[in-house]
């Protein structure tokens, strides 16, 4: 079977990038492992994340966004942003002049609308649930083998196989990662007090609390905490659970009772030299892992996934989508943006994690006077909500 693009992951970058080239003429194959996704799940899927206006925008252009539930969003007005000693800052969709600064939503529930979309598409075959035994690299063409022994030949195969990547390691590009020494706890809660649609956190001595808002006065919590404490939090029964965090919280949000147990996984931060070579390129967490705590992970995946879309549809007709030179375009284009949030929050957690008195008075000082600037306040903040993709 022979394709001009393999896509290998399913999860919401690589489905992007199928639903991006619809209309492109190409013939493409998605293999994912796992089954089709669906929401006849009860309850409420444990990862969360906070889709940008960027991101929105691009899920509405491929045709995702219509098939959303919206009831299952929450979007954000404020985000407010607490130093260890009491600063804070605050930002707010009013004065930006924009509708919110983010959506809240559930991975299940974006990856279905995505697979919803791409379900009908007319150059795309998909294989799954199918898995991956052999990967290589030819003048012409990836020879891709299944599991099953079913052969597929494409012009260019995309690692989106998320943090571990499978096509990474096959392809040879490959980096050290960088660990963190902290892990993310995760779980859901609801909360007594109305969240009034804030994003909340707390940058706390060697731990990161953010609490994002959900529909129906729910939260979904992610804590940035060392393997010890994470350990210790999820072994915690659901009452002492919800009682340290709304402890944590200072009491903003009332008293809270659980939604979803808390789960936890390590964080690290890996930067590639290249992510891409002749007839491979990677997206998504497949090329770059950074820490959670600016929520950019999935939004700096999806611009991987339409910029190299871009790229693939404007190649002209007698370029094939492996071509070397546009391979090295899309690393070339993808590096600034993907380095400057890796330095970001790796510069942010370094700062905050760091329990020196110079630095406490540094990073409290400059929240402090970043909120009394309205202009560099509002700098900050296009730079996230206009970020183009």
């Amino acid at each position: 079977m022979t394709y001009d693009l393999i896509i290998v992951g399913g999860g919401l970058v690589g489905a992007s990038l199928a639903a991006a080239l619809r209309h492109s003429g190409l013939n493409l194959a998605l293999v994912e492992a796992q089954p089709a996704p669906t929401l006849d799940v009860p309850g409420w899927d444990s990862r969360i994340y906070a889709f940008d206006p960027a991101s929105r925008r691009y899920l509405q252009d491929i045709g995702a966004w219509s098939q959303v539930d919206m009831t299952r969003t929450a979007p954000v007005a404020e985000m407010r942003v607490f130093g260890d000693t009491g600063a804070e800052l605050l930002f707010s969709a009013y004065e930006m002049g924009v509708p919110e600064l983010a959506v809240i939503a559930e991975n299940r529930l974006i990856q279905h609308a995505l697979w919803q979309t791409i379900a009908e598409q007319d150059n795309l075959t998909l294989f799954h649930p199918a898995r991956c035994a052999s990967l290589q690299f030819g003048d012409e063409a990836a020879t891709l083998t299944l599991s099953d022994g079913r052969g597929l030949s494409g012009k260019l195969v995309v690692g989106a196989d998320g943090r571990d990547s499978w096509v990474r390691a096959q392809a040879g590009l490959n980096g050290t990662p960088l660990d963190y020494q902290h892990h993310g706890v995760v779980a859901n809660f609801r909360c007594t007090r109305p969240h009034r649609n804030i994003a909340w956190q707390w940058f706390q001595p060697g731990r990161i609390l953010a609490l994002l808002p959900l529909p129906d006065n729910q939260l979904s919590m992610v804590w940035s905490v060392p393997p010890d404490e994470s350990a210790r939090l999820t072994a915690l029964s659901g009452d002492e659970l919800c009682a340290e965090v709304a402890a944590a919280a200072q009491g903003t949000l009332g008293e809270l009772s659980l939604v979803t147990p808390a789960v936890a996984f390590p964080l690290r931060l890996l930067v590639l030299p290249q992510i891409s070579a002749p007839r491979v390129a990677l997206i998504g967490d497949a090329a770059h892992n950074m820490h959670p705590l600016a929520g950019q992970g999935v939004n700096t995946g999806f611009r991987d996934a339409r910029q190299l879309a871009k790229i693939l549809l404007e190649r002209g007709g007698q370029t094939d989508c492996g071509d070397a030179q546009l391979m090295r375009r899309y690393t070339r284009q993808r590096k600034e943006d993907i380095y400057s949030m890796q330095g970001a929050t790796y510069a942010l957690k370094t700062l905050f994690g760091n329990e020196q008195p110079q630095l406490t008075w540094l990073r409290n000082s400059g929240m402090h006077a970043t909120n009394q600037l309205a202009p560099l306040k509002k700098l900050l903040m296009a730079h996230l909500v206009d970020k183009k993709i």
